[in-house]
């Protein structure tokens, strides 16, 4: 074990929810602001009522009537519409593997307009295989340029990495021992072995057209000695079963799905050609960060997801940061909300619970408020000239009812069930 007690990931998990549920969301900030006014409507009214059956009547009818108007108003309903709400949709998305850090996001997520979607360990599997090894001189023979590969790649766990490690294994080569491996930042690799300097460089980071035929949706890896490719490697991945059914649901709700990878043209054009949606190949975090500020100056509400490492900063300035994978503190300190499953699909149930837990918010809102605009008059006594009058015992029985609808409404919160085919 890495880590133990609070910094261990089940204590983060946990600190994450308890820090959501104490944090106010907008719809729950109106909830009290209404509530405060409510407690002063209801003096006042008061007043006013116990003043003009008085003048009416005789103090104990204003007395009755007083009484009566304030048991029967009942800011508890407005108090518990929101929390009650929350309460539910924190635990239905914990049951579909979903980590709400930011309740706002549920807010938010109703009125996207776009979605961002990283494609590597996101809509793909990430479990990458080796399609075809290239070589570009004669200097070297495949078996060597696998040997480098696999030696360059020997201290990463990228799955990039691990995937030529293990195809290297299962070819019987053995690794080249590099004496430095640095990581060129989002680029790729560079070590020294045997005196000769090697980079293992995305194609965008080459910069400079290949003399070779790339399997579609493939990723390529540039095998560099003295700034002069040596050997390719050209690498895929399968999407993940659910990636196809969360694009139709984003288009479903008018949200336009956008595919951002740092993989290369074919690769890039190959997945999106699957999904059948719009991309951007050759993207840095930098490209993604500069495509998530051009959207949200476009006014659009924007929603990206990724894997919470290279996608952080795009993480933190969207609107809403969706991390797929809870492994990484970054993840967790980047993202609104958070995978735990690391699934796509679980996308879908983000969306539906935003607009559910959203309407179940404008439901008890409406409700409390409704419900003291028409007790409050009545319970003041402003149809009893044709006989309609409420006592306290009545008032009080009305306002419990008021309660008790607000929290079977949120309890009534639900998903449909899931579709794991």
């Amino acid at each position: 074990m890495n880590e133990t007690g609070d910094q261990s990931f089940i204590s983060q998990v946990q600190n994450l929810i308890s820090q959501a549920q104490s944090q106010p969301s907008r719809a729950e900030n109106i909830a009290q602001k209404v509530a405060g006014w409510l407690f002063y409507i209801a003096v006042i009214v008061a007043l006013i009522a116990f003043v003009t059956w008085m003048v009416i009547e005789d103090v104990p009818t204003a007395v009755i009537f007083t009484i009566t108007t304030l048991v029967i108003a009942c800011p508890h309903a407005l108090g518990l519409a929101i929390p009650l709400v929350t309460a539910r949709s924190t635990s239905l998305g914990a049951s579909r593997g979903l980590l709400v850090k930011d309740r706002q996001a549920l807010e938010i997520a109703q009125d996207a307009d776009v979605m961002i979607l990283d494609k590597t360990g996101t809509l793909t599997t990430g479990e990458f295989k080796v399609l075809d090894v290239e070589l570009f001189n004669n200097k070297y023979n495949k078996e060597e340029i696998i040997a480098l590969l696999a030696g360059i790649e020997g201290g990463s766990s990228h799955p990039i990495a691990q995937s030529i490690i293990s195809f290297a294994k299962q070819q019987g080569i053995s690794p080249v021992s590099f004496d430095s491996i640095d990581v060129i930042s989002g680029a790729g690799v560079e070590g020294k072995a045997k005196g000769h300097s090697y980079q293992l460089i995305s194609q965008k980071a080459y910069g400079r057209n290949l003399d070779m035929d790339i399997p579609k949706g493939a990723t390529l890896s540039v095998l560099v000695e003295n700034d002069d490719a040596i050997g390719a490697v050209a690498l895929g991945d399968e999407l993940k079963p659910t990636s196809k059914e969360l694009i139709k649901v984003l288009k479903k709700n008018n949200i336009e799905p956008i595919m951002a990878t740092g993989d290369n043209e074919k690769a890039a054009q190959g997945a999106a050609e699957d999904l059948g949606i719009e991309y951007r190949s050759n993207q840095s975090p930098q490209d993604k960060y500069e495509l998530v500020k051009t959207l949200k100056e476009e006014g659009k509400k924007v929603i990206m997801v990724g894997d919470g490492v290279n996608d952080a900063p795009s993480l933190a300035l969207a609107d809403v940061g969706i991390a797929v994978g809870a492994g990484t503190q970054v993840a967790l300190d980047s993202a609104d909300v958070i995978l735990t499953q690391s699934d796509p699909g679980d996308i879908e149930s983000f969306i539906e619970l935003a607009h559910k837990t959203t309407r179940k918010m404008k439901q008890n809102l409406f409700w409390g408020a409704g419900y003291n605009i028409i007790a409050i008059p009545l319970a003041a006594g402003i149809l009893a000239p044709i006989g309609i009058k409420l006592s306290p015992a009545l008032g009080a029985i009305l306002m419990s009812v008021s309660t008790v609808i607000v929290a079977i409404n949120a309890i009534l919160l639900s998903l449909d069930p899931k579709n794991n085919g």
